[in-house]
């Protein structure tokens, strides 16, 4: 990391900023362009590193690519807030953010798919993720994960 001086390398911190997040931006593998997709997500803490779930309709372009190349790169951030100096032509921007990289694999496991459903919904309500799932929806819904293997952290904050 070029601003060693930003990087989070405290996996609470990082947990804590990734928790804080509502969107997760999916990089994959387009042909040799890459695509990007901003997704919902849950997740969980394995061995020091993120486990992401996602859920989608059963068909379209990011499952295709995924069969594919299960191959992914991963962003997300937060606590963004734009910093003016009295010099009118300075300006900075304070943040925090994640990204890495990591393997998508599809949940075909019925009880897998149902925890990572919950996890998602945990993700965006407190206590949702003990909610039940309507079956109906759950057999139209697609659940995927991506298993990271290399993250990394960063923050950026303007001293007062």
């Amino acid at each position: 990391m070029r601003r060693s001086d930003r990087e989070i390398t405290d996996l609470a911190r990082i947990e804590e900023i990734i928790r804080g997040c509502d969107v997760l931006r999916l990089g994959l593998n387009d042909g040799g362009y890459p695509y990007v997709v901003p997704l919902n997500f849950g997740f969980e803490m394995l061995d020091g590193l993120p486990v992401f779930y996602f859920h989608c309709a059963l068909e379209g372009k990011k499952l295709e690519l995924i069969k594919n190349d299960p191959r992914a790169f991963f962003e997300l951030d937060r606590a963004h807030r734009l910093v003016l100096s009295d010099d009118a032509a300075r300006c900075t921007m304070e943040y925090e953010s994640v990204m890495g990289r990591g393997l998508c694999a599809f949940i075909e496991d019925e009880a897998e798919k149902l925890r990572a459903l919950r996890l998602l919904l945990g993700q965006y309500r407190e206590g949702a993720g003990n909610m039940p799932l309507r079956s109906e929806a759950v057999a139209v819904t697609c659940a995927f994960k991506l298993e990271s293997s290399q993250i990394t952290a960063k923050a950026r904050k303007v001293a007062p």
